[in-house]
């Protein structure tokens, strides 16, 4: 599993604080986990998370390898709330099937199992979380989702990250007109793939970019593909590609 850094937001102002700053609503708290992501005002992708009640507290569960950055932001931005920014110790623990008692499920997909924050660390699991993301059609921090990313291209609606009735948040302007304006015509799918390939190959049609490869997992890959270019036969390097033209 990617490494992760679980963070704790304390204050009065910790609720709406957040609201106003992220991609989802965070009420939905109060029900579960909430997945949600912070952007820049341009409305591209600065880090994904989940959000946890754990009293007047609230946990944030975000890739280790933004957490300064995170920081950073949720600080810049903090100016006078009654918010305060904690490190813990917790470690994510994960698993398939039904949640246990000090669980809950990942609100992305049924399919991701569920999610747990404990004192000590998981031990090894038998479970290829890769190949779990690749059949979800799920981002990772670092693979599919990077500075560059628009979070509607990522998959964010599909993936419950994104709530389009909640009001203002950094970057709404810019998902709101790539939601009811625009129609996508580059994002994130899953393909199959007969050969060698690594991640970061680009994906070519008749000798044109179509895209990039991403996660591979066997024979199924994530890739970033351009739609238009996408509907007949794609190679990456040596491997023979295809896309079945779902989102």
């Amino acid at each position: 599993m990617t490494e992760r850094r679980i963070l704790r937001l304390r204050g009065a102002d910790n609720r709406e604080f957040l609201q106003g700053l992220v991609t989802n609503d965070i009420k939905g708290i109060d029900q579960g986990l909430v997945y949600a992501a912070l952007l820049t005002p341009q409305g591209k992708y600065i880090a994904d998370f989940f959000l946890k009640a754990e009293g007047a507290a609230i946990l944030l569960d975000a890739p280790a390898a933004l957490g300064d950055e995170l920081v950073q932001r949720l600080t810049l931005y903090k100016l006078r709330a009654d918010v305060q920014i904690e490190e813990t110790d917790l470690h994510l623990h994960r698993g398939l099937g039904e949640a246990p008692v000090d669980g809950a499920p990942d609100p992305r997909s049924p399919a991701l199992g569920w999610r747990a924050y404990r004192a000590a660390p998981q031990e090894e699991t038998e479970i290829d979380w890769a190949a779990v993301r690749v059949a979800e059609r799920v981002p990772e921090a670092g693979m599919e989702l990077t500075s560059d990313s628009f979070i509607l291209e990522m998959g964010f609606e599909r993936l419950k990250g994104v709530d389009f009735r909640k009001g203002c948040y950094v970057g709404q302007e810019v998902t709101a007109r790539m939601k009811h304006k625009t129609e996508l015509r580059k994002g994130l799918a899953r393909v199959e793939i007969k050969g060698l390939a690594e991640p970061g190959t680009a994906i070519e049609a008749g000798g044109k970019p179509a895209g990039t490869l991403l996660t591979r997992a066997g024979d199924q890959a994530l890739a970033y593909l351009r739609f238009d270019r996408a509907a007949g036969d794609l190679t990456a390097g040596e491997a023979q590609v295809s896309w079945d033209g779902n989102r």
